[in-house]
């Protein structure tokens, strides 16, 4: 945490319900001893001195989300905490993924606890209203959260009113830019390489072409981005009026995009929300506190037909638009789309509304007992259409009637919290019991509804299904209903005990019983957890130095569970004509053709961590370190069960498959100082390296999945192995003769193409030969950062990057016949012998682009987050203006990244973790600049 003023600054802690935090300095004219700073902690159901805290918990104050161009909170945070990998993603409105210490499970995500609201989506939550955030990191720190928390929880407290009424108006306005865009082969390039493919295929230029057929000159990246602006705008009101405590804001963002909304129905790639928010809290006694903590959200989100694999692999020779008939130009011959075309006349919209509520009520009795009750709701109602015309450009026979598709969801989640906390000393002994009650139900429910032949007239209101055809090409059209539910329910009871003999022996123990409705076995489970910490500055043996302010050392070990796995307890059943006969006559029967595991129970999470933490001269340098090993068992997926037959899923048997473990150090540095009376001075720097390995599989199996190319699956899961592994052959160079390539052993090779590995040294290459080419999980990822204020100026500079992680580039691999070439294939490619070694021929082969080395790309980058620039207006001044504050900024974000990948960038969003690392049509992360204003009277 970043203390850029010691003296000034109230952002120094973490502040919690209804407590007050300030910094204590000594005058001018003394030299204090000792900075004494308490920072208080959010930890699950109630807070805990910093200095106290026996686990490993990452904090995030408002300072550190203020003044980003980031509609999801999260996206701030990227490289600002050890052991924490944020991976963004560039799609308007879009939620990062979020690795806490690894892969802590296939499936599920972190969650989020929102004044009380469990969550795994806070795309509602505007950065503004965040008053402080901790990262849940170790076990035993999550365990009281048990069931909910085995990816990972974050504990965020939204802002409280006190005191005399203050008003906040932020706002900034920017534009974004998509950088480090792939260079393409232009027409002639692509010319000469379509000639070149011709006659390394077939041995014949028969069928070449030259630029008289193919004038244009298309760069079909310019076509379909665009510089797009993004603005936000936000008020609060803060105080209290007699014992009501209030909190109030409101909030616009909005978000054009980059995919450019052209002249078809396209609504582009935009968002937009708008946000309010209201917290309460009213003293009815001095024992009695109630209060409501409320949000409301109203979202847009324009969802784009995403062509950027069309645009990299669309050739140039095309123009946009025929000139002949002045339609979109069809690419005959080629089965490649339009980029322009698609981007244009597809057209999808999802609105989402979503209402979160919160009320509490807090009762103190008997001197050192706290009772508290609070009852949360969610309530989520997105709706979404996609619409795509008939391509009236198309040739006859590949025209197809317009379709539509709507779908709408209802959310209605609540948690139903009951605590009691006793807090209690005894001379030097301090207790603090927590004993609790929760119960969470999710229910989810979606109508889905398609037809074809709907006109669209320019209006959402014309996007109807009541207004399809009945009859298309021979097909009866009726609107087709489906209704999918679910419900998930959690009941659980809990209990924490911390203790500590004179703040310096510290033990805290939780325990927590789960029962889940999304087992159909074992439905209840036992997490307890455990750790200690033992404060060595607080010895007599210290009390002469004055190097350690701080020097504690820290261990804990705990358990969590996962029950957030899918049920199959219903086989899938095939019908088959004349499957049964009685004599010889046939009859209709029935079969079931999966196999489906109804037994499937628990994942489960034990980790264990050491630390130490240390402050030293006189607070001004805090380290934080620790070594964390965590296992996660039973994780539910898919598995090959090749030895059973007669099962459409004999390569994807999901049950409890995989066991695999997470290790590494982590360690965060903070240094501020301050140099004058008007210049101050703060670096920090964190690193976490990270090892991940699959330790068990089901039946000593595997499992090939993701993305495939003519059957060809990139993805294994083995034992022995990280997450989401790359498969396949291992690229040795390139034959630069027919006769080296034809003594290879392997099959249809000749010079130009890629020679791969013989891996068993049988002198034949085949499947046996194929073999682990990387892992997406970086092997360490790290963040540093500077900052300065000089009299009314300050600046700031964050960096954030990853290593040791590879990136499987499909996009450049998907060849199915013409598609075109970037330009380092141009410049690097085979083109007879002593020419290149590295890259092939130019052929359409399928055996060429088998999955490969080649593909695999280094996925390390180095990355300016954000530069800012800020001035404070002169106190003098701004009273005169009649403000208490005024500030103006200028930021940059992501305006540098340096890495060696080709493609937009080496940052790649998969939600699916198994598919982490593969690059397929994968939305751009942008630069952005802008200027704003921060403003208090």
């Amino acid at each position: 945490m970043k203390q850029t003023n010691l003296k000034y600054s109230c952002l120094i802690a973490v502040l919690y319900f209804g407590m007050n935090v300030n910094g204590q300095v000594a005058p001018k004219d003394t030299v204090a001893k000792e900075q004494k700073i308490e920072e208080v902690v959010l930890i699950g159901y109630g807070t805990q001195k910093k200095e106290n805290i026996t686990g490993s918990i990452g904090l995030v104050t408002a300072k550190d989300l203020a003044d980003k161009p980031n509609s999801n909170p999260l996206s701030s945070v990227q490289g600002k905490l050890a052991g924490v990998n944020i991976t963004n993603t560039g799609t308007p409105g879009g939620s990062p993924r979020v690795d806490i210490r690894g892969v802590g499970s296939l499936t599920g995500n972190t969650v989020f606890i929102v004044d009380g609201m469990i969550t795994t989506d806070i795309s509602y939550l505007n950065p503004q209203d965040i008053e402080s955030m901790s990262v849940l990191k170790d076990p035993s720190s999550l365990a009281i959260f048990g069931a909910q928390a085995a990816n990972g929880a974050v504990i965020i407290k939204t802002k409280t009113g006190k005191g005399k009424p203050v008003y906040n108006f932020n706002s900034y306005i920017g534009f974004k830019k998509v950088t480090n865009i792939p260079k393409m082969v232009n027409s002639d390039q692509y010319i000469e390489l379509y000639n070149e493919k011709l006659i390394n295929d077939n041995g014949s230029s028969a069928g070449s072409i030259s630029r008289v057929n193919f004038p244009a000159d298309t760069d079909w990246y310019k076509e379909i981005f665009r510089t797009s602006i993004i603005n936000a705008n936000d008020f609060s009101a803060t105080g209290s009026i007699g014992k009501l405590n209030y909190y109030g804001s409101l909030g616009y963002l909005q978000d054009e995009g980059n995919l450019a909304a052209g002249s078809g129905i396209n609504s582009g790639s935009g968002f937009n929300r708008f946000n309010s928010k209201l917290n309460l809290s009213y003293k009815i006694t001095d024992n009695i506190t109630i209060g409501n903590n409320f949000s409301f959200s109203k979202m847009r989100t324009d969802i784009s037909a995403n062509p950027l694999l069309t645009a990299f692999i669309a050739p140039p020779i095309f123009s946009t638009i025929n000139p002949t008939t002045g339609d979109y130009q069809y690419f005959d011959g080629y089965n490649i789309a339009n980029p322009r075309a698609q981007l244009d006349l597809y057209r999808s919209q999802k609105r989402e509304e979503r209402l979160l509520n919160n009320v509490f009520g807090e009762v103190k009795f008997l001197k050192d007992f706290t009772a508290r009750i609070s009852y949360s709701s969610d309530s989520y109602s997105p709706s979404q259409y996609e619409f795509t015309p008939t391509l009236t450009y198309l040739p006859d026979d590949k025209e197809t009637p317009s379709t539509l598709v709507t779908r709408n969801y209802r959310n209605r989640n609540y948690v139903w919290d009951n605590t009691i906390n006793w807090k209690k000393s005894f001379g030097n002994h301090n207790f603090d019991v927590l004993a609790g009650f929760s119960r969470t139900r999710t229910s989810v429910s979606q109508d889905y509804w398609s037809a074809r032949g709907v006109s669209y007239n320019g209006t959402n209101e014309s996007l109807s299904i009541n207004n399809g055809t009945g009859l298309v090409h021979h097909i009866i059209d009726v609107p087709d209903l489906n209704v999918d539910q679910d419900q998930q329910r959690i009941e659980s009871f809990f209990g924490r005990l911390n203790y500590d003999y004179k703040g310096k022996y510290l033990i805290n123990g939780s325990i927590r019983r789960d029962a889940s409705s999304q087992v159909s076995v074992d439905r209840s489970r036992v997490f307890p957890a455990v750790s200690a910490g033992w404060v060595v500055s607080k010895e007599d043996f210290m009390s002469g130095q004055n190097v350690f302010n701080l020097l504690k050392l820290r261990a804990s070990y705990g358990e969590l569970g996962n029950p957030n796995i899918g049920r199959g307890y219903t086989a899938n059943i095939s019908q088959i004509l004349s499957g049964a006969y009685f004599g010889n006559v046939g009859a209709p029967a029935t079969t079931v053709d999966q196999f489906i595991d109804p037994n499937i129970g628990w994942e489960t999470t034990t980790g264990k961590d050491v630390g130490i933490e240390m402050a030293l001269f006189n607070n001004k340098l805090k380290i934080d370190a620790a070594y964390y090993d965590k296992d996660s068992k039973n994780v539910v997926y898919g598995v090959n069960q090749g030895t059973v037959s007669g099962a459409a899923n004999w390569r994807n048997f999901v049950t409890n498959a995989y066991s695999f473990n997470n290790r590494g150090f982590e360690v965060s540095v903070n240094y501020n100082t301050k140099l004058s009376d008007n210049v101050s001075f703060g670096v920090y720097g964190n690193f976490t390296s990270l090892k991940n390995e699959i330790t068990s599989v089901y039946l000593d199996s595997y499992l090939e999945t993701g993305a495939s190319l003519f059957g060809n699956s990139i993805i294994r899961l083995e034992k022995g192995h990280a997450v989401g592994s790359y498969y396949g052959y291992d690229v040795a160079g390139v034959f630069q003769t027919d006769a080296e390539a034809a003594a290879s052993g392997q099959p249809g090779a000749k010079a130009g193409w890629f020679k791969f590995a013989d891996q068993d040294g049988n002198g034949v290459i085949d499947t046996r030969d194929k073999t682990f080419l990387g892992s997406p999980i970086p092997k360490g990822t790290y963040g540093f950062g500077v900052n300065f204020n000089i009299y009314a100026i300050d600046i700031a500079v964050d960096f954030q990057g990853v290593f040791g992680n590879k990136i499987y580039n499909y996009n450049r691999e998907q060849r199915y016949g013409n598609e075109t070439w970037d330009l380092d294939m141009y410049n690097n490619r085979w083109n007879g012998a002593g020419t290149s070694n590295t890259n092939s021929m130019i052929t359409s082969n399928q055996l060429i682009i088998a999955p490969n080395s080649f593909y695999v790309e280094d996925g390390s980058y180095i990355r300016i987050r954000n530069i800012q620039v800020g001035y404070n207006l002169p106190k003098s001044l701004a009273n005169a203006l009649s403000v208490t504050k005024l500030r103006l900024y200028v930021s940059a974000q992501n305006p540098w990244t340096s890495f060696k990948y080709n493609g937009f960038s080496p940052e790649i969003t998969n939600t699916d973790r198994v598919q982490m690392g593969i690059d397929n049509n994968i939305y751009p992360i942008s630069a952005i600049y802008t200027m704003g204003m921060n403003l208090t009277f």
